[in-house]
């Protein structure tokens, strides 16, 4: 296998859940190549623009890498910007079929996040064009690297490229495979599969007396929310926020006047886990669209009831009342409502830890994520013969880089 990835400057979620399946495969037998290039070698965003549409470097590391290798699949992750879509006319000319992971929205938003000042945003979609995101700067707060953004977007939709050169697309929730199909992917193609975590943490004890939050402290987050809910819950109730972000100076001020809030900033995962299994709830806010948290599958697999926001996928991943509850994003007074019924019915809480646990594993322990996994490997496969012909200069995208050196580095997955 063939995995390719262009990770973030600050790593997140989505490079954690990539690691976690180039081990999966790799505990399977199979041999697992990781293809990958970083935002963090970015100094100078200008030279970057001219390769994001086409990588001329990533293609023919690519296109090396394949003969060479000759994987039976090639799994895409993440492309932008570093790589580019050229990692697709790769594997097309190499006949390898390729499994696409949308881990965001980012085929439909340039700045794949469905949110702008403060609310979901869905117009780029709508208008099925993105002059919209360049005009409101959605991408980095900059009309220049948007407008890059939107042309990469443009020009590989006007080419076909990801209807003509992928195989299977993965999404993380049903919500968001209904948002790509009613944005023009195929259904066929489209294929659910959720995000798991590697090593069982195990269930906890739920004796800590406090609520917990966990992840960037930023605007969708719904941090905001969270901070005006605490401040109504109550003294007796307690919130630990773990994280950072452009956010973390109000929460560090609120924590000055609110002796029933603790912030502890960025802490190592088993510390986060060892306090998830302390908790009595997870709290997550959030006010966008959400891909799959895995936060929130620590938290099953600790047995820790979430409180979530009825917004997107979260509305369909957590059960009322059998594995936490929901409240309207952005509803401080009703989040505040839900706290309070939580910790005063502990014999609903407890209820839920073994709800919660159970959910683990039955959908997302290691070995279920396999099954499906390897299932969509399978359809892909069958399915090549139905994949358009290998690249060639005529049918090859028409977009020039000046970009010299390497993009990217081929090592053993971790």
């Amino acid at each position: 296998m063939l995995l390719i990835h262009n990770s973030y400057r600050q790593p997140g979620g989505e490079d954690q859940v990539v690691n976690a399946e180039a081990d999966l495969l790799r505990s399977h037998g199979h041999k697992v190549l990781l293809y990958q290039a970083t935002n963090a070698n970015i100094h100078n965003r200008l030279a970057v623009l001219g390769q994001v549409v086409w990588n001329r470097t990533s293609f023919r590391e690519l296109r090396t890498l394949i003969q060479q290798a000759r994987p039976d699949v090639v799994h895409v992750h993440n492309t932008f910007p570093v790589i580019s879509p050229a990692a697709l006319y790769a594997a097309a000319e190499g006949c390898v079929p390729v499994v696409h992971t949308l881990h965001n929205y980012r085929l439909l938003c340039p700045a794949a996040t469905f949110y702008r000042d403060g609310q979901v945003c869905e117009e780029c979609a709508d208008s099925r064009n993105f002059l919209p995101a360049v005009f409101h700067a959605c991408y980095r707060h900059s009309r220049l690297t948007t407008a890059a953004a939107a042309v990469t977007l443009t020009a590989h939709r006007l080419a076909r490229s990801w209807q003509r050169h992928v195989a299977a697309y993965i999404a993380l929730t049903e919500f968001a495979r209904q948002k790509f199909v009613e944005n023009g992917f195929d259904p066929c193609k489209m294929h659910v599969k959720p995000n798991f975590i590697r090593l069982d943490p195990g269930i906890g004890s739920g004796n800590g007396g406090h609520a917990l939050f966990v992840g960037r402290l930023t605007e969708e987050k719904g941090i905001a929310t969270l901070l005006r809910a605490w401040k109504q819950v109550g003294d007796r109730f307690q919130l630990e926020i773990i994280g950072e972000g452009p956010l973390s100076s109000d929460v560090k001020a609120a924590q000055l006047t609110m002796p029933n809030l603790r912030w502890h900033g960025w802490l190592p995962r088993d510390q986060v886990l060892a306090r998830m299994q302390r908790a009595n709830m997870l709290i997550i806010p959030s006010e966008w669209y959400e891909g799959f948290p895995v936060t929130l599958l620590e938290a099953f697999a600790t047995g820790l009831p979430a409180l979530v926001s009825r917004i997107g996928s979260l509305a369909g991943l957590v059960e009322e009342e059998k594995t936490g509850l929901q409240f309207e994003a952005g509803n401080a007074a009703e989040l505040t409502l839900k706290v309070r019924f939580l910790f005063e019915n502990p014999d609903l809480l407890c209820q839920m830890r073994r709800a919660c646990r159970e959910e683990y594993e039955k959908k997302y322990t290691a070995e279920a994520n396999y099954a499906i996994l390897s299932g969509i490997y399978s359809t892909a496969l069958n399915s090549q013969r139905e994949l358009s012909g290998p690249f060639t200069q005529r049918q090859g995208f028409p977009i020039k880089s000046e970009r010299t050196g390497k993009t990217g580095v081929v090592v053993p997955a971790l």
